[in-house]
């Protein structure tokens, strides 16, 4: 009796699959292919990649069934750190369903973030990568804020320069019906970053407005009220940094010189790099602000970077960067053969002193180039508000008779060097085997610990404080 039941069991679970597989072949997977492949959009079929099996189930209609199966398979490599071996499963997942928005969300933090070498700095050769799949995403599912939000995420904090890409992202999302009201505050910021002042007060005032509806409607909901409490917030302290930062005066053609960001401060920059050993560069330098918080741009990279875009070898460079969003397809092998380091350089007392080493990850940094870039860069939109508070948000309070650079970001001023070190120096070969490489900008002068207390210090105002 069981063996007939087991027999019927069977063959009505094959005729299910076999009616399911027609179905699918002859109704569901040309509408399917044509608004939610990625071969609509010229990226492969979805095919591609999976094994003899996979197939087979992919085309008897268990895609979906088949791309949980696989992230929760990832979930077990996470747990044991073998990110490699994750990067094949979110591209598989994404392909088989590509309405699996949070593997599209972990995927893009995955490979933004995930990736770094033994000092924790991150592999940023994923990152256009991190962001096509976020493009990607945010194709595939346009009814939703989560991916627009995600990729404007990735431009505000991890690449932190290019603040007009998560302005426009952020947009994007807060068209959005199903946004958390929480969420929306990010793009007040991401104006100021971006030099908008006017266009984030603008914002704050717009979410208060609906925020107080909300509250309004139901105010025993304890997160109502804190949304409410949080915006208000952030309109009063934004209102004194634009007074105490002279914007209201710049903007009424008023002169600067009673406000905190007059006279511009000299920060008196230098650096000098050391190749103390193959693969590990020790900076020195000076800074002159006093107050903890300055963080100091430092990136290394081949001088001719270049990446595959439609064939053929295109430079992608920027000051101190990459064009990172260069390219519209998921690549989940960056350029072995480049190298892009990005540090940060603490000053502690108007001093900076850190070593990178980069010995221990040689395919992070393979140096298969002849000639590298440093390049230090301090853009005041990404400091801390306390040091913005001197500095403004364009730079206004903020000079360098060396280095002060007002062309590389527009209506910018910015503090930007560059230093050239050889292969060999890096590697230590030839001539340099017992010679120590040394490139230093022309003011840089040993530090003299004696005198350095003479040296002329940026007053940084409090807020409401007067100036003092």
């Amino acid at each position: 009796m069981k063996s007939r039941i087991s027999t019927l069991s069977v063959g009505v679970l094959a005729g299910v699959m076999v009616l399911q597989g027609l179905l699918q072949r002859t109704a569901i997977y040309d509408t399917w292919s044509k608004n939610y492949s990625p071969a609509a959009t010229g990226k492969g079929v979805v095919t591609k990649g999976l094994d003899p099996l996979q197939m087979i189930f992919a085309l008897a209609g268990f895609r979906e069934m088949i791309a949980g199966i696989l992230w929760v398979r990832a979930d077990s490599f996470f747990d044991s750190g073998n990110y490699d071996a994750i990067l094949p499963i979110i591209r598989l997942v994404t392909l088989l369903d590509p309405h699996e928005i949070d593997v599209y969300a972990t995927g893009m933090w995955h490979i933004g973030y995930n990736f770094t070498d033994e000092e924790q700095r991150s592999d940023r050769r994923y990152i256009p990568s991190a962001l096509a799949l976020g493009k990607e995403g945010a194709r595939n599912n346009p009814d939703t804020y989560e991916l627009y939000f995600e990729t404007g995420w990735l431009w505000y904090h991890k690449i932190d320069d290019d603040y007009q890409n998560a302005v426009d992202w952020f947009l994007k999302a807060q068209e959005k019906p199903d946004m958390i009201p929480a969420r929306k505050n990010l793009l007040g910021m991401a104006y100021q970053r971006n030099g908008e002042i006017e266009k984030g007060l603008d914002t704050y005032m717009r979410l208060y407005k609906e925020a107080d509806a909300v509250y309004q409607k139901n105010n025993k909901e304890f997160q109502n009220h804190q949304n409410v409490a949080v915006i208000e917030q952030n309109i009063d302290t934004m209102l004194v940094r634009m007074v105490q930062r002279g914007w209201v005066a710049e903007q009424q053609g008023r002169p600067l010189t009673p406000y905190d960001v007059y006279p511009p401060f000299d920060v008196g920059f230098s650096v000098k790099a050391t190749v103390v050993e193959p693969r590990v560069i020790k900076f020195e330098g000076t800074w002159n602000v006093l107050p903890v918080g300055t963080r100091i741009r430092v990136t290394l990279r081949d001088e001719n970077y270049t990446a595959d875009i439609d064939g053929s070898a295109k430079d992608v460079t920027e000051p101190a960067g990459l064009k990172w969003d260069y390219s519209d397809n998921v690549n989940l092998d960056p350029p072995r053969d480049r190298t892009f380091m990005q540090d940060q350089l603490f000053v502690r007392n108007r001093r900076f002193n850190r070593k990178v080493d980069m010995s221990k990850d040689p395919t992070m940094y393979p140096f298969t180039s002849e000639k590298y870039l440093l390049e230090f860069y301090y853009n005041p939109r990404s400091a801390p508000p306390h040091i913005q508070d001197k500095f403004s948000w364009n730079g206004e309070g903020m000079t360098d008779k060396n280095f002060l650079n007002t062309d590389i970001k527009p209506k910018q001023r910015v503090v930007y060097a560059r230093l050239y070190l050889t292969r060999d120096q890096i590697l230590r070969h030839g001539d340099w085997l017992d010679n120590t490489p040394v490139v230093k900008t022309p003011n840089y002068k040993e530090i003299d610990r004696a005198s350095s207390s003479d040296d002329v210090i940026v007053d940084i105002p409090s807020l409401r404080s007067g100036g003092k």
